[in-house]
């Protein structure tokens, strides 16, 4: 079984910065892509960022230009850079690991708090 364990998160002044770090306990082979999700207080899990095994790069329209993605195939590991941080970003941070045949695993989650 696959864990994928988070780190990074803490509280933050608004403008401040955090990096989220995401690593796989093992090697995963054909990754499809690599991702961060959000899930505010009182709101569904939505879609951060994702980096796929072409390095190709998606951001929600809310990040864009703030927080940058990246990863570590060697690692598999994948790190979510946020930057000029607001409130509104105040979430439990997931990373997600899917593969091309499916499988798809989560982490546990890691707290971001922005305060204003």
């Amino acid at each position: 079984q696959v864990q994928l364990v988070e780190s990074g998160g803490g509280l933050v002044q608004a403008g401040g910065s955090l990096r989220l770090s995401c690593a796989a306990s093992r090697i995963i082979i054909n990754i499809n892509y690599m991702g961060w999700h959000r899930q505010a207080p009182g709101k569904q899990r939505e879609l951060v960022s994702i980096i796929t095994s072409g390095n190709y790069t998606n951001y929600a329209d809310s990040v864009k230009g703030r927080f940058t993605i990246s990863r570590d195939n060697g690692k598999n590991t994948v790190y979510l850079q946020m930057n000029s941080l607001k409130p509104e970003d105040t979430a439990v941070y997931y990373c997600n690991i899917r593969t091309k045949g499916g499988d798809a695993y989560w982490g546990q989650g890691t707290q971001v708090t922005v305060s204003s």
